[in-house]
């Protein structure tokens, strides 16, 4: 006989823009975000008898995610994260779990002459600073932040050697490369106690995103990288000294492969090796490295 082992439901890609005003001085600051919510609990006849009445309509989530927009600072995220998921527990008592996902687009200020505009953006890349957040009946709230689709690359200071070469190999050990990726890097924070506790935190997750990014960057620009893998390490020891909070740190890193074109056919032209300049940017298929590390014990 059937069981329903699992259910979960929600609304994704809630799309919601706030603007922060000064009224002295005159600034204004542009936040825009992309909402996705999950609620778990008591919904199981929902799917076997067709009960409608243990639903929190969809259309409710998204109308409920602008009115706490309105009503709650939407930055930094992982407070308006926090407070959008115990607001479901609390409000709904069959609802026992709550996923909020929030994913921040940048907005940059513009500047001239030296001046930052009071009210002028723009868009300067895909990253985006991402929260999830989870609210448990009676088991606090955890919470994720992270770094997405930061595209990075240098031209030199990668190589790529020592590696398993049997009858399945054709890779040529390399000792200067092309090395770029999209950084996806996410830090997890031990459990807080509830909503308020996350609120009462909210001065350390800016320092946390900064930190993460600046170490990101200066790590892969810096780091004569034997490998990804390495390199990736480095970067999470380096994340994990900066706040006793956080608990784990993880990244994803595919690799955005450049190859050489060997043009030697076209009146001996020399575009390998040493005199390589002309490169052709690879789509796939590419490499995909991965690590989540930990503080000893845990």
């Amino acid at each position: 006989m059937p069981q329903l082992a699992a259910c979960q439901y929600g609304k994704e890609n809630i799309r919601v823009y706030k603007v922060l005003k000064d009224e002295k001085t005159g600034t204004q600051t542009a936040v825009e975000m992309t909402v996705s919510v999950l609620l778990e609990g008591e919904i199981e006849t929902s799917y076997t008898k067709a009960d409608n009445s243990v639903v929190v309509p969809t259309d409710t989530m998204k109308q409920t995610t602008y009115i706490m927009a309105k009503e709650h600072p939407v930055h930094p995220p992982e407070v308006f994260a926090s407070v959008l998921a115990t607001h479901f527990v609390d409000t709904y008592k069959h609802i026992h779990s709550a996923h909020v996902k929030v994913v921040t687009h940048r907005w940059t200020r513009m500047v001239f002459d030296g001046e930052s505009h009071p009210h002028s953006f723009m868009r300067d890349g895909a990253e985006t600073r991402n929260v999830e957040a989870t609210a448990q009946e009676g088991q606090g709230i955890s919470v994720r932040s992270a770094i997405s689709g930061l595209l990075v690359l240098k031209s030199t200071g990668s190589g790529f050697h020592g590696f398993i070469n049997d009858e399945f190999t054709i890779l040529e050990d390399t000792f200067d490369r092309i090395l770029s990726t999209e950084v996806d890097c996410g830090w997890t924070w031990k459990t807080f106690k509830n909503s308020q506790a996350v609120t009462d935190s909210a001065t350390i997750f800016d320092q946390a995103w900064k930190a993460a990014r600046e170490i990101t960057l200066k790590t892969f620009a810096t780091d004569n990288s034997a490998s990804v893998q390495n390199t990736m390490y480095k970067m999470c020891e380096q994340i994990l000294a900066t706040d006793q909070s956080i608990d784990a740190v993880d990244y994803s890193l595919p690799n955005k492969h450049y190859f050489e074109i060997d043009l030697s056919w076209h009146k001996g032209l020399q575009n390998t090796g040493k005199n390589a300049e002309v490169y052709a940017p690879q789509s796939g298929p590419n490499g995909i490295i991965q690590c989540t590390v930990k503080r000893a014990g845990q």
